[in-house]
């Protein structure tokens, strides 16, 4: 369940987040909406994809996972990469609208909203002000808000292209367990190579072709995410 509301300085004077990195606060999750000013960061750590909803639209995802509420990035000991995407760091706040315009909004049924007198981050000051917090909060929001409404553009850029191609994750673990995620989106690196050299050049210049090479080198990451679910079996095992 998921109970939105504006956040405001008199309802929610007392709010405390749970901002701890374990399981059961919300963060169980196999991949996460991301966008291409986010690439840098990500593509240290994990693989990134496309994926394509229901109504045909392509979204890039951080992949977290193998398996559906798996975050084989996060245990008990909190979360075991340099850096949190900013889909995740932003809960359990969102982007919502009064009179049109973009505003801080919170899901009071989040596991991360802390009970009365349990610790956490506070979210206001005792007087009301903001927190260093939510000040991080919202300079988070306002990144993904914007770095989100870039995506159509970004894809349909792709597109135009021809430069998605579908892929399969094949693997077989060391136990003889067969290991498949379908449904993912890939760069077509072929296609990107023979580009010529008025399109590469737009596309250098919008700053795509970056975001692009980042895509692809983040693809060596699969390795770590079936490495990953090994040493999650093993343990669950023992």
């Amino acid at each position: 369940m998921t109970r939105h509301v504006p956040l405001n300085n008199v309802d929610h004077h007392a709010l405390r987040i749970d901002t701890r990195r374990i399981p059961g606060l919300g963060d169980d999750v196999m991949s996460v909406l991301t966008f291409p000013g986010e690439f840098r960061q990500l593509q240290a750590h994990y693989p990134i994809v496309f994926h394509k909803d229901a109504d045909g639209a392509f979204h890039p995802l951080a992949l977290l996972g193998l398996r559906e509420h798996e975050n084989l990035f996060l245990d008990e000991t909190g979360w075991s990469a340099g850096y949190v995407p900013l889909a995740i760091e932003r809960k359990p706040f969102l982007i919502g609208s009064a009179s049109g315009e973009p505003t801080v909004h919170v899901d009071l049924d989040s596991p991360r909203i802390a009970e009365a007198g349990a610790p956490g981050e506070a979210v206001f000051k005792e007087f009301g002000g903001n927190t260093p917090y939510l000040e991080r909060i919202s300079s988070v929001l306002r990144a993904l808000h914007e770095g989100l409404q870039q995506n159509p553009g970004f894809t349909a850029l792709l597109l135009s292209l021809d430069l998605l191609e579908p892929f399969a994750l094949d693997a077989r673990l060391r136990d003889g367990t067969p290991l498949r995620v379908e449904g993912l989106y890939t760069i077509h690196e072929e296609r990107l190579r023979e580009l010529d050299g008025a399109t590469l050049e737009r596309l250098n210049r919008s700053g795509a072709l970056e975001a692009l090479h980042m895509v692809i080198a983040s693809g060596a990451h699969f390795r770590e995410l079936i490495e990953r679910t090994e040493r999650r079996r093993a343990a669950d095992r023992h």
